[in-house]
C-alpha cells in the first residue's frame, strides 16, 4: 500500500480507503445504472446478439462511470484527486482536448 500511496501522492491511510471506496461504489453504480438505460434505449440481449449488446453496454457505461467517479469523489472529499485522475485518464485516451482551452 505504501507504493500505491506514493504513486498517487496521498499521505494518509484514511484517504487511501476513501479513494478505494469511491472506485468500488462508482463501478457498482455505473453497472447498475447501465441496465435501465440500455432497456430504455431498447438495447437488450433479446433484441441484439451478444456481439452487439455487450460492446454497446460498455460504451454506455463509460461516460456514466466518468461522471460518477468525479461525483462520488466529491461526496467522499476527494474531488481534487479524482478530477486530476479524470484529466490524466482522458488525456491518455486522446480526449485531452476536452480540458485544454487553447
Amino acid at each position: 500500500m505504501k507504493r500505491l500511496k506514493e504513486r498517487w501522492g496521498i499521505h494518509s491511510n484514511l484517504q487511501l480507503v476513501a479513494i478505494l471506496v469511491v472506485f468500488a461504489v462508482t463501478g457498482s453504480s455505473a453497472a447498475k445504472l447501465a441496465t435501465p438505460l440500455t432497456n430504455y434505449l431498447g438495447i437488450t440481449p433479446e433484441n441484439y446478439s451478444a456481439w452487439i449488446f455487450w460492446p454497446a453496454r460498455i460504451i454506455l457505461i463509460f461516460p456514466i462511470y466518468q461522471v460518477l467517479l468525479v461525483f462520488f469523489g466529491f461526496i467522499f472529499g476527494q474531488f481534487k484527486f479524482f478530477w486530476n485522475f479524470e484529466k490524466k485518464m482522458l488525456s491518455r485516451m486522446g480526449l485531452g482536448f476536452l480540458f485544454n482551452s487553447k
